[in-house]
């Protein structure tokens, strides 16, 4: 995959400027224990995503630590996005390209588009931190709305200094998986 077809990508579908004002020159990879791959705007179900990726990985600096957020742009929905974005996943101090030994601040929550709302837009960031990260934000479980609407990654990277190295995002919508999420 070319640079050129990431940010092509990001700018057809939107995520530029929507989310991020450039898009990243690399890939993260995502991939699902059933198989499912994350390929810059495929479509998934939430039944295929609903459980944290398997894999992650991305070109990273073994020294360097690195901030990961998945987050939805389009939330109830894309042509009316009145709650901002929903934070679905948010890991700080990754060392290298190692997640399980950053801290999670948010839970991952996979894909829970409300029905009739069409296509949702769930993209990864991977951003290269300066320094090691003190937040004070709570840890937000995996089934709790509490902290997740309204956020902002492009903010939350400006306030940080953050440096966005690598994206990817796939789209989904409504199934019957939706019903079954606990809400809190």
């Amino acid at each position: 995959m070319s640079d050129l077809d990431i940010v092509k990508s990001f700018e057809d579908h939107g995520v530029v400027p929507d989310v991020v004002p450039e898009a990243p020159s690399n890939l993260v990879k995502v991939s699902y224990g059933n198989g499912k791959v994350v390929s810059l705007g495929d479509i998934l179900t939430p039944t295929q995503v609903k459980d944290e990726p398997v894999l992650i990985t991305w070109s990273a600096e073994s020294d360097v630590l690195y901030t990961l957020i998945m987050t939805d742009p389009d939330a109830p929905s894309r042509a009316n996005p009145t709650l901002g974005e929903v934070k679905h996943w948010l890991v700080i101090n990754i060392p290298g390209s190692d997640v399980e030994k950053g801290v999670e601040i948010a839970a991952y929550r996979g894909s829970g588009p409300p029905k009739g709302t069409g296509l949702h837009r769930y993209v990864f960031l991977v951003f290269k931190q300066k320094q090691a990260l003190q937040l004070d934000e709570p840890r937000v479980p995996r089934f709790s709305r509490e902290g997740r609407l309204n956020w902002s990654a492009r903010k939350f990277a400006e306030k940080h200094s953050l440096e966005l190295v690598a994206g990817n995002f796939y789209q989904a919508e409504w199934d019957e998986y939706v019903d079954t999420i606990p809400r809190s």
